[in-house]
């Protein structure tokens, strides 16, 4: 006689699982996931706000955009950054094995402090980054009201 001794169902889902998340992982890290197709779609560019004492400064990252295909408004207390950045064609015939680097248009809305001066805004846009320096009113908006008792 033979014995044969069974997985119990626990053990069975967890290589299941394990099989199961394994295969992700290596379909994700797989080079044809980085196909030409999604470094072409959309994207947008990393974006750091903060404050100074008299400004709001806002800088964006994007390398490699000329700045006819950039566009800087303020609306309000909205800043709107868009552009396209466009695809390099170079007539070498090399051929592609990965390709990461995006094309394409993109749009970012920033919304800004109420108490800034629209028009007072500085653009600089050096070595690929793009710094909006936006000076902060005086006033700050805030009044004060005195409550009367009845």
């Amino acid at each position: 006689m033979k014995f044969v001794k069974r997985e119990s169902e626990q053990s069975a889902l967890r290589k299941d699982f394990s099989h199961a998340f394994s295969d992700l992982y290596n379909r994700f890290f797989d080079d044809d996931f980085f196909s030409t197709d999604l470094a072409r779609t959309d994207w947008n560019p990393r974006v750091d706000v903060f404050e100074k004492d008299n400004s709001v400064v806002v800088k964006a990252d994007i390398p490699g955009i000329e700045e006819k295909n950039l566009n800087v408004e303020l609306e309000g207390n909205v800043l709107t950054i868009s552009g396209e950045k466009q695809e390099e064609h170079k007539t070498d015939s090399k051929n592609y094995r990965h390709m990461e680097r995006s094309y394409g248009s993109f749009t970012r809305r920033i919304t800004l402090p109420d108490n800034i001066q629209q028009e007072k805004v500085n653009a600089d846009y050096t070595k690929g980054v793009l710094t909006v320096t936006i000076p902060k009113s005086k006033e700050n908006g805030a009044k004060k009201i005195s409550v009367k008792v009845s």
